[in-house]
């Protein structure tokens, strides 16, 4: 199997692949557009992309990427996020005055990089951060990175473990271009991803929500996007239990398609431990 992701090695979504598919052809992709496209045009089996951190929220651009796309989720896998500073041989906390990582990244050490009185600056993903700062061979300027990417690059550890949260995790998404066996939603530990968006009148939001608990889902996350083509309207990310079954779940859907102008079911995925 080819397996794309965003980044290179050892970016947190390389080592997610691995762990999700061990011994599998991972193939790098500049962007998480990119390695989606690379999936829906047949370059690649499966695409593993982050779509939640538990501290900093949704990844809003692989959301629009499901709702706009044709992939579905077969797989949700939480993995634990170790954020550390990264700086050349001869550097040191003290050394330091810029560091450059993810914008998710920065975001989760948000803390750390403000008492320490650090530039930060934005890089395509934290691998990258780390290879950029190994050729720079600046001492005055650090990576936030996975602790594989200081081997992989040759630099050192400044300070672990630097995110505000210690139980910081990033969920991962597996996406085919195979659409999602409904009769998986009868196990009582699948998550069933819904994208939608209502007709624009009073109430219809309301009516939609009422609708999945009127069916006896419970609802885990509703999230809000803009909808590109259309100003000041969006649609909303859903995630429910499943454990009803597949024909409670098409009534359910049936019903809901009467207060939506679009529904589409993103996947149906048995929830997983930590990877």
């Amino acid at each position: 199997m080819k397996i794309a992701y965003s980044g290179i090695e050892g970016a947190f979504a390389n080592i997610a692949a691995g762990k999700i598919f061990p011994g599998e052809e991972l193939l790098s992709f500049p962007s998480f557009e990119q390695a989606y496209r690379a999936v829906e045009k047949g370059r690649c089996d499966v695409v593993v992309l982050p779509i939640e951190n538990s501290y900093t929220g949704e990844v809003a651009q692989v959301t629009d990427l499901m709702y706009e796309g044709s992939l579905f989720i077969h797989g949700i896998y939480p993995l634990r996020i170790s954020q550390n500073l990264l700086g050349v041989p001869g550097s040191s906390l003290e050394t330091i005055k810029k560091v450059i990582s993810h914008s998710q990244a920065l975001a989760q050490c948000a803390d750390f990089i403000t008492d320490h009185g650090f530039e930060p600056v934005q890089a395509g993903n934290t691998a990258v951060a780390a290879k950029q700062v190994s050729d720079l061979a600046d001492p005055a300027v650090a990576a936030i990175a996975s602790k594989e990417t200081a081997k992989l690059y040759g630099l050192i550890l400044l300070a672990p473990d630097i995110n505000v949260r210690m139980n910081n995790t990033t969920r991962f998404a597996v996406l085919t271009r195979g659409q999602p066996d409904m009769d998986s939603a009868r196990e009582k530990d699948s998550n069933i991803i819904l994208a939608f968006a209502v007709r624009h009148e009073a109430g219809m939001l309301a009516e939609a929500i009422g609708v999945i608990g009127r069916h006896g889902f419970n609802m885990n996350s509703i999230r809000s996007r803009p909808m590109k083509e259309l100003m000041w309207q969006y649609y909303f990310y859903v995630e429910i239990d499943g454990r009803y079954g597949k024909e409670a779940l098409e009534q359910m859907l049936g019903e809901l398609s009467d207060y939506c102008e679009t529904l589409k079911v993103l996947g149906i995925a048995n929830k997983q431990e930590l990877i």
